[in-house]
Formats: C-alpha cells, structure tokens, sequence
C-alpha cells in the first residue's frame, strides 16, 4: 500500500568510497508536505501546511487546542469539501461558534514557524489552564514510551523528515501516535486522535520527538497533559509556561539520560 507521507525523488547522491567520482544517481524517500484549510462557518478559516492523511483528527486537535470547541460535541458537521480534499468544512454547534467568537482574541494560531500575532504574551500564559497533578511516571515507562516512539517512526526513518507525538496514560499504554511533517500538527493530530476514540488525553503523558517550545506547552495545558518527555531541548518560555501550568517537563531523554526542568515530583525512578 502507497504512503501518502511520502514520495519518491531522483537525487544524486554522494558516496565517500569515491566510486563513480562518489555520486551516484538514486532515489530518495522525501517526506509530502501539503496545505489543508480548516474553514469554519461563521468564524474564519485558517491553512496549515502539514503531512497529509487523518485529517479529521487534525481538525479536531486543533480546533481543541487552540480553544475553538470544549469537546467533540461542540462539532456539528466536519466534511471533506466535495470540491477539494485538502479543505474541510467545520460547523460549530450554535453555543460553541457564540463561545468561539467571544474567546476569539486569545487564540493561539501556530503553524510551522510558531506562535505569530501574540500582542500580549503574558496574558495568553495567565489565560492557560492549569493541568491536574494525577500523572506519576517511573523511569522504565518513560524509557520505554521513548523506545515505542522511536519505533512507530516509520516515515522519519524512510524520509528523516517528520515529528512525532505518542500520548501515553499512567499504566505506560498508547492511547494515541501521530507523525507529521510538523511538530504542532503532530501534537494536534495525536490529541484529535484520542478525543475521536473517547482516550483520556487528561491527565496524561506526551512523547516529543523535538524541542518543547511555548505553544506546544500550551496545547498540552488545553489537553490537561501532565507530562511532557522530550527527545531534545526546551525553550524558557516553555518552561516559564510548564511551571505556571504544572506541567513537567522533561527532556533529553535518550541513551539512558534525561534533565527535569519543571514539576520534577511526577517522575520517579524506579
């Protein structure tokens, strides 16, 4: 079966062995990016460019994360444009588009380069929800969520060219895995993914397979995620945000290793 996230491309490559003057015609495995349009009735629409496939848990997650809908429930229609696949059509139940207008202003829009059109910064933080303190991790569930996460890779592997999230609950089970070209619209669409299947994303733990910046925080605060456990670096504001949240931040988990930045009581060795 055909993987959408990915395509083949004819590249020369460069061979240290120095045969055929060390380039070699070849293909390569390069991973699809491509645009999708959130288009929301009576509020806006808004694109990302992402990987495509499992768009309705895209649109869910964002729509979640960013504040537009509570639930599942506040969606009254989600289809594929019959005209283009790559737009779906939102209807808002009629509480949550009148919830959705008034909170407008303090949306977080983010799209691959990050947060854009933050007036106030510190007003969205003190706007974020604080998460519960329910989640206790040991550290042979932490290493192995890193390994499972590593694992179900499969189009980073063939490509080196997406992110991934897995959300995990206290037991160490995956209740949702999610790759993309994208670390926020990974997030969005493993967050989608459990709100769809009825997952208790809240209270939960998430897997980063890159840095932990401020907006993916603030995803997770919507989320109720506890946990964060990442393979690279946090930004300050990342952490300056965890610690309002309550949420713990741990990264460089690899190779054994890993640095507690923030809430360290949630992890315990074990």
């Amino acid at each position: 079966m055909k993987n959408i996230m990915q395509k083949k491309f004819s590249v020369k490559r460069f061979h240290a062995d120095g045969q055929d003057g060390g380039w070699r015609d070849e293909f390569a495995e390069v991973a699809v990016e491509a645009p999708l349009t959130i288009d929301i009735e009576g509020l806006n629409s808004y694109t990302t460019l992402c990987s495509p496939g499992d768009k309705r848990s895209m649109v869910v997650g964002f729509l979640f994360t960013e504040g537009i809908i509570q639930h599942v429930d506040d969606i009254a229609v989600l289809a594929e444009c019959a005209d283009n696949p790559d737009i779906i059509r939102v209807r808002l139940s009629k509480t949550a588009q009148d919830n959705a207008s008034i909170s407008r202003r303090n949306m977080m829009i983010v799209s691959s380069c990050g947060l854009c059109g933050t007036v106030d910064i510190h007003k969205k933080i003190a706007a974020l929800p604080p998460v519960d303190n329910t989640l206790r991790v040991d550290t042979n569930i932490m290493n192995r969520m890193m390994d499972l996460l590593y694992s179900k890779q499969t189009v980073h592997k063939q490509t080196g060219g997406t992110h991934a999230i897995l959300i995990f609950d206290a037991k160490g089970n995956m209740l949702s895995f999610a790759e993309d070209i994208g670390r926020h619209n990974a997030l969005d669409k493993a967050i989608g993914q459990g709100l769809l299947t009825g997952s208790a994303i809240k209270g939960s733990g998430a897997v980063f397979s890159g840095r932990v910046s401020f907006d993916m925080v603030a995803k997770c605060s919507r989320a109720g995620i506890e946990v964060v456990l990442a393979v690279s670096a946090p930004t300050s504001l990342a952490l300056n945000t965890a610690s309002a949240c309550g949420i713990t931040i741990c990264a460089f988990v690899r190779n054994g290793g890993a640095t507690l930045y923030t809430h360290p009581e949630r992890i315990k060795h074990a």
